[in-house]
């Protein structure tokens, strides 16, 4: 077998080198140096169906050094995956299933998008953690439906970049014994060897974690050595492990192996041709794959349906004893919730005085309880962002059952754990923290946008009125910011029932993120008797009110839309009429019809004006270039919420003084 085994790694280094050289671009040094892992990995060692990669009791395998893309397509392609090789061949062009990095959704087999550094390994551990769940819930004597693992690869990068070492640290303390992280310890990075800048006992820093450590010396090559690690990782209970493997990148180059040229650049066709012909293999054949190595390799095929069989199998046996559970995970990976949410989500009376993060609250612990395959948790801040829910257990290493997660002060890590839990399927996450903390997010939520992971962010104290925490506490461009990300939904509800609503449509929609921004403050809860129903915001976008003959419209959300309309009344005692339209999502009601977004834009009234407490930027979309903005122009400042709104000019009487100065 050693001999066969061998013949595979070498094919996969020469379809990954002959990948970078076609496309004339990329990375084939990390590829060829991790291809015996990958083969003795993918063949002897991970369950998993080419047929049916969305088998779900497959291992998982993260590329989280993405950009060593071409070891995850050669091995997909080798072991039977719908990856055929002119995709290898047109690597990184327009249209192929191969581009630069890996992405979810678009190639068969692959797990999550990857490439900046980081996120695939905490992916995993959000996938760990996901798996932890759900055997805790399903899994009875006799009936292990759950019980895979989670490989990822992580290179010298991802050891150096600040949400490894956050969700490491986090994966430690669960004890996540279903995790087997594999360190390509290279000592090679773009500039150079890695003794330039990172010079730490990686080792140690991971016991430090509380992970199990082994370390693997020599050039990354030796088979037996690496299937030994791969086993005794395997074996390992009540910590996760890393192997920490010694290669050389670019390892069979003749000239270019061990060297830093060969990491981010094709090595150039000479180079190839003296390797293969250092091999045994004709350096006039591209792309070619001896019938040994596919036979050896397309053995997964038999392999995994052989391993999904048993699984179905088990699985009609355990419908038999425990049909209950069996339904609820069949409906779940079906799409279906178990509830009606309008039986479960609270409904508030008008009048009543409630932030919107305890709105949100009361609307979690409503559905919570009902709905066992959503995880929640925050970075830090439960008591401050509303996201605990009644009878609720912290998931912990001794009770994995638990489907809360204290994130700790982690808020980059915990948006990629949450996309990483989201990724399995049937759950869903969310996961809360302040709207200034998303900058430390913004990584994990553009791949989550990119990719359509359907993760929930909830980001409580949204403006100004974050109040006497000052400036650095007091988002001003972060909704901005967020709403120019393409493929994420911003929601910034008005009231307590439009909180409800931006709720129901996060759990009804699982084709992308959603961000929903919360006040601190407290929001008088709109009378519906006076103005229209809260389903409006399910639009995105919805008149509230509708005068006779309106001369100007007043365009706001969250907590300015309060006071848009404080100003409408002010207005009317003048005999001035305004509309006003509550807009908590430009993203959905930009996915209306034409004719209902001309209803609620009505570009025949001339005078418009917006109300936020943030930038400006996109608003001139709505209110064209004649219209007045009123929001905030620089960064706030340490004072009580009222004063900061009064400070900065956002206020009913400066939307009264605006309305007034346009007629």
């Amino acid at each position: 077998m050693g001999k066969i085994e061998n013949k595979c790694v070498e094919a996969v280094r020469f379809l990954s080198a002959e990948g970078v050289q076609a496309a004339k671009s990329g990375h084939p040094g990390m590829a060829m140096g991790m291809a015996a892992l990958g083969v003795k990995l993918w063949t002897e060692h991970m369950n998993h169906s080419p047929k049916n990669p969305q088998w779900p009791n497959r291992d998982r395998f993260i590329l989280s050094a993405g950009h060593g893309s071409m070891l995850l397509y050669s091995l997909l392609h080798l072991t039977g995956y719908e990856l055929p090789m002119e995709d290898l061949k047109r690597f990184r062009q327009l249209g192929s299933l191969t581009p630069g990095h890996p992405e979810y959704g678009k190639t068969a087999g692959v797990e999550a998008t990857t490439g900046p550094l980081g996120q695939g390994l905490s992916n995993g551990v959000g996938m760990a953690i996901a798996q932890k769940y759900l055997a805790s819930r399903y899994n009875k004597d006799g009936f292990n439906l759950f019980d895979y693992n989670i490989y990822v690869v992580s290179g010298d990068g991802c050891m150096q970049e600040g949400i490894s070492s956050e969700a490491c640290s986090l994966a430690g303390h669960l004890g996540l014994d279903n995790l087997v992280l594999i360190y390509d310890d290279n000592s090679i990075t773009i500039d150079g060897d890695t003794g330039l800048s990172f010079t730490e006992d990686v080792a140690a820093r991971f016991r430090a974690y509380g992970w199990d450590v082994q370390e693997v010396s020599g050039d990354g090559g030796d088979l037996d050595k690496i299937g030994q690690a791969l086993e005794n990782a395997k074996r390992c209970k009540g910590k996760p492990s890393m192997i920490k493997l010694q290669t050389k990148i670019g390892f069979g180059a003749p000239t270019l192996a061990g060297s830093s040229k060969s990491h981010g650049a094709p090595l150039g066709e000479d180079e190839i041709s003296q390797m293969k012909s250092d091999h045994g293999w004709d350096p006039e054949k591209h792309f070619h794959i001896p019938e040994e190595v596919n036979e050896y390799m397309r053995g997964c095929i038999d392999k995994g349906e052989k391993l999904e069989k048993n699984w179905n199998e088990l699985f009609r046996s355990y419908k038999e004893k425990y049909p209950e559970l069996a339904e609820e995970y069949e409906q779940a990976m079906k799409g279906g919730l178990p509830v009606n949410l309008d039986d479960v989500l609270p409904e508030f009376e008008a009048g009543e005085a409630l932030a919107s993060r305890k709105a949100s609250g009361k609307a979690i612990a409503g559905f919570m309880p009902k709905m066992p395959l959503v995880l929640g948790g925050s970075a830090d801040l439960t008591p401050s962002n509303n996201t605990d829910f009644p009878d609720m257990v912290n998931f912990q290493k001794d009770a994995p059952n638990g489907r809360y997660i204290r994130y700790g002060v982690r808020e980059h890590a915990m948006g990629a754990i949450l996309n990483g839990i989201s990724l399995t399927k049937p759950l869903r996450c969310y996961g809360g923290t302040f709207l200034v903390f998303s900058d430390y997010m913004r990584g994990s939520l553009r791949v989550a946008s990119v990719s359509g992971y359907p993760s929930i962010y909830v980001f409580t104290h949204d403006s100004i009125g974050v109040g006497e925490d000052g400036p650095t506490h007091q988002p001003v461009e972060q909704l901005a910011s967020l709403r120019a990300m393409p493929g994420l939904t911003c929601f910034r509800p008005a009231d307590a029932n439009e909180t409800v609503m931006a709720w129901k449509y996060a759990l009804t929609h699982n084709d992308g993120p959603m961000a929903m921004f919360l006040t601190r403050q407290k929001l008088t809860t709109l009378d519906r008797m006076k103005y229209a129903p809260a389903e409006g915001a399910l639009k995105g976008a919805y008149t509230l009110n509708c005068p006779d003959n309106p001369q100007a419209i007043i365009f706001a959300s969250g907590s300015e839309v309060e006071k848009a309309l404080e100003a409408v009344d002010k207005l009317a005692d003048d005999g001035i009429q305004v509309r006003v339209v509550s807009m908590p999502s430009w993203e959905i009601f930009e996915q209306q019809n034409e004719d209902y977004k001309r209803s609620v834009l009505s570009p025949e009234i001339k005078i418009r004006i917006a109300m936020e407490a943030g930038v400006e930027m996109g608003w001139r979309k709505y209110i064209g270039q004649e219209g007045i903005f009123i929001g905030m122009k620089g960064f706030g400042t340490s004072a009580p919420c009222n004063q900061c709104f009064e400070h900065f000019g956002i206020t009913a009487q400066a939307a009264v003084e605006a309305v007034k100065s346009k007629l």
